[in-house]
């Protein structure tokens, strides 16, 4: 039986910690934390968050080390629906990262709060 994206995104989602766009403005501004951006660089290159590094999501498991040591280190993933972002979170988490949230919101609520 093939799964299709949508249920491997909600499957994920089930497993990991998602916030909303409140959510994520409070954690951002509350504490020291990374903001990554899943999408293709392409994607990222035309509009950005301000603090944002962008590593696409089929290389987040080989880049995460050198841009984020520490296993504990609050790391806030977005991408432009929330999918791509769930399933970086959840790739994060095997890998041992303890403090990995996506921001399951649209790239513009996202870009108008948090910059």
């Amino acid at each position: 039986m093939i799964i299709t994206a949508g249920e491997l995104i909600a499957k994920a989602q089930t497993m990991i910690s998602c916030l909303d766009v409140s959510s994520a403005k409070i954690l951002y501004e509350g504490s020291k934390s990374i903001i990554i951006d899943v999408r293709e660089p392409e994607d990222a290159a035309s509009s950005k968050l301000n603090d944002s590094i962008n590593i696409p999501r089929g290389l987040i498991e080989m880049k995460i080390s050198s841009i984020c040591p520490k296993p504990d280190t609050l790391i806030l993933l977005h991408c432009a629906g929330g999918g791509r972002a769930s399933l970086s979170a959840l790739t994060l988490q095997e890998m041992g990262y303890t403090n990995v949230y996506a921001i399951t919101a649209k790239f513009e609520d996202i870009k108008d709060a948090l910059g």
